[in-house]
């Protein structure tokens, strides 16, 4: 399975579900201000640093994924993008010098 792909299908799993608990979170402040329970600055409040919450702990969440998901394909041996660039341009090189050596065995 594509590693990108699969953290990009966890984030807009979390993304969806922060969705719904904000549509959510509003329809409950939205009863409480019918209710009486609250006034509408009050739910206003109440959503909002709900949100602000929720908000900050999806950012750890999805820092805490990119690095149990970096240590995870360490593990496994899957190199980094910078030694794959390494790694071609090395072999970019190896090629450049076979060619030039044939090149001249050819002359």
């Amino acid at each position: 399975m594509d590693s990108n792909n699969w953290l990009t299908q966890l984030l807009l799993i979390g993304v969806g579900t922060t969705s719904l608990v904000a549509d959510k979170l509003r329809q409950v402040s939205e009863e409480w201000v019918r209710d009486g329970k609250l006034n509408p600055e009050q739910a206003k409040e109440f959503v909002d640093d709900l949100m602000r919450q929720m908000k900050s702990e999806q950012g750890n969440f999805e820092t805490q994924m990119q690095r149990q998901l970096r240590n995870m394909m360490q593990d496994l041996g899957v190199p980094r993008q910078a030694e794959m660039d390494e790694l071609r341009g090395r072999l970019d090189r190896l090629e450049r010098q076979v060619r030039d050596l044939e090149n001249k065995l050819w002359k």
